[in-house]
């Protein structure tokens, strides 16, 4: 866990951050790493840099507790010189923080920047090394295009993404009902159409990306919300069957009403795929918390699951990400392409600009393919 470990055989990383406090994806994630929530790490982190130290900062108590380096610039966590020297893996979270946000209510996050850094740390030292980056990778798709482009031509090996599709699905079903999967509604919640949204999208993406031939990329992307939203599900623009089956696997929730009546004003999110399947999200103000989702195949058959995720501290799916940004890097074989997180980060940046506009976009940016 400290700088001392060098010599080991343990991998070691450094960890960037926007800013590490109490219940920050610094915490939970670069937490567990140093040791913190009963974590046991299987890698050591031998350097922090961090964009901002707010008032309730932990990165400085943790470092001087374990002996672990501060270092001013990204480039200077990669090089690790009062660590023992370059390191074997890099994780970045640029997640919270005191940032601008542009004329759509994205925030800026400077992920494109962090990443930026470290490859030119990388290409200085020669090396090739594992990358985590928390989350989409940028609110600016041509950023994300820019990040994929640097990463694949160098051949480094990537995980992106948030912890919520990593999550028990519960209950289990076939999942050899996804190979004809059709259409897929999925259940979100929160006000935070970009930071909540994603989550929403990559459990859409996680299920659709499984069908048989793999993923054939998007056409068109909608986003709407307000009254209008139900108006659309009486018009059948959008399966209601689906939203009721999903609404049944949340273990707590007793629908009174119908969900329209509870909920008057979620937005709703439209992905037309390529290949004609479709997928949708209702993120709701306060009806639900979590996220659930619910499946047609071509065979008419119909399935849907809760990803289980705990809402208060210890915050335990954090913990299986975490184990996957280990094995990133101890192995450099990460769990899934790195397609899945640049398609997602284009669904949640053409969601966004749709619900700017208040009008459908066609997308023919995420003409991604993947998998079979």
């Amino acid at each position: 866990m400290s700088a001392g470990s060098y010599g080991t055989g343990r991998k070691r990383v450094a960890a960037a951050v926007t800013e590490y406090r109490f219940n920050s994806h610094a915490d939970v994630i670069l937490g567990r790493l140093l040791g913190d929530f009963g974590y046991t790490p299987a890698v050591d982190v031998v350097s922090i840099y961090t964009d901002q130290v707010p008032e309730a900062d932990m990165s400085r108590e943790a470092a001087a507790r374990l002996g672990i380096p501060i270092y001013p610039s990204i480039r200077e966590a990669v090089r690790a010189e009062r660590s023992g020297g370059p390191v074997d893996g890099v994780v970045i979270i640029g997640e919270h923080g005191s940032y601008p946000k542009n004329e759509k209510g994205q925030t800026m996050y400077p992920r494109r920047r962090m990443l930026e850094e470290t490859l030119l740390a990388l290409d200085e030292l020669g090396r090739n090394v594992p990358i985590f980056s928390d989350k989409h990778l940028s609110y600016d798709f041509r950023d994300a295009q820019w990040m994929y482009d640097q990463l694949k031509r160098r051949g480094i090996p990537f995980l992106g993404g948030s912890s919520i599709p990593h999550a028990d699905h519960v209950p289990a079903y076939d999942e050899r009902l996804l190979g004809t999967v059709r259409e897929t509604l999925v259940v979100s919640h929160s006000t935070l159409l970009e930071a909540y949204g994603f989550h929403a999208l990559e459990v859409l993406q996680c299920v659709h990306e499984r069908r048989r031939g793999g993923e054939t990329g998007v056409k068109r992307v909608a986003a709407t919300g307000g009254p209008g939203v139900w108006t659309a599900m009486d018009r059948g623009e959008w399966p209601e069957d689906l939203l009721l089956r999903a609404l049944s696997v949340y273990p707590d929730l007793r629908l009174a009403r119908h969900p329209r009546e509870m909920d008057p004003n979620p937005i709703l999110m439209t992905i037309e795929y390529a290949d004609g399947t479709k997928g949708y999200v209702v993120q709701f103000r306060s009806l639900v918390e979590q996220w659930a989702y619910a499946f047609r195949n071509a065979a008419g058959d119909v399935a849907a699951a809760l990803c289980v995720s705990q809402l208060d501290r210890p915050f335990d799916h954090f913990e299986r990400l975490t184990r996957l940004i280990e094995a990133t890097v101890t192995t450099r074989r990460p769990p899934f392409p790195m397609e899945r997180t640049l398609l997602t980060t284009g669904l949640t940046c053409a969601v966004v600009d749709s619900f700017h506009r208040g009008r459908p976009v066609d997308t023919p940016e995420l003409d991604i393919g993947y998998g079979e």
